[in-house]
């Protein structure tokens, strides 16, 4: 098996891969937010996020990975001292948060490390962009998804609504998952 960068034309081999997994959504294992998961969603989402990752072995996709930095407010009349206090937090690991969109493994493929190799690959390419912490949300009624995260290093920073109810939202210093 290996991991390399997804791109958009992968969407239908991925939908492939998740139907024939009798899967509802790509995310539902570990409980990540949801995604449509017609190729056409999945092609959105990955043409949106700055890093999607795809494992795949002679077969075909085995595991998705889909995360994208916090939207940045740049002004004009930032002081060269937030500058230069911006530019040491970056080079200190970075105080910049990325969210982890998508995760999903095939059942197949589950506890043989393809979602730890996602993570690590999701962890080294944010932290080269400055990006010092991962952000995740969790329904807070998923055991198996708290566990899953809570062993990837991952602690509970607070609740917030959602969509199918409350959810946990859980972070991480990428260097942890590298």
């Amino acid at each position: 098996m290996h991991v390399r960068a997804a791109r958009p034309d992968d969407a239908e081999a991925l939908r492939t891969a998740v139907s024939r997994a009798r899967e509802a959504t790509v995310f539902d294992d570990i409980g990540a937010p949801l995604l449509d998961v017609s190729a056409a969603g999945v092609r959105e989402a990955a043409a949106e996020a700055e890093w999607s990752f795809l494992m795949e072995d002679e077969e075909g996709p085995v595991g998705v990975a889909i995360a994208h930095p916090d939207v940045e407010v740049t002004t004009d009349e930032s002081t060269d001292a937030e500058e230069s206090a911006d530019d040491a937090r970056d080079a200190n690991g970075g105080d910049r948060e990325a969210e982890l969109l998508a995760l999903w493994v095939h059942p197949n493929h589950a506890g043989e490390g393809v979602a730890s190799e996602l993570l690590a690959r999701i962890a080294s390419s944010v932290a080269d962009r400055g990006v010092g912490t991962l952000r995740a949300t969790v329904p807070a009624d998923s055991p198996g998804a708290t566990e899953f995260f809570s062993a990837h290093g991952f602690v509970h920073r607070g609740t917030c609504r959602g969509p199918a109810g409350d959810e946990s939202i859980v972070v991480t210093d990428v260097d942890a998952l590298r």
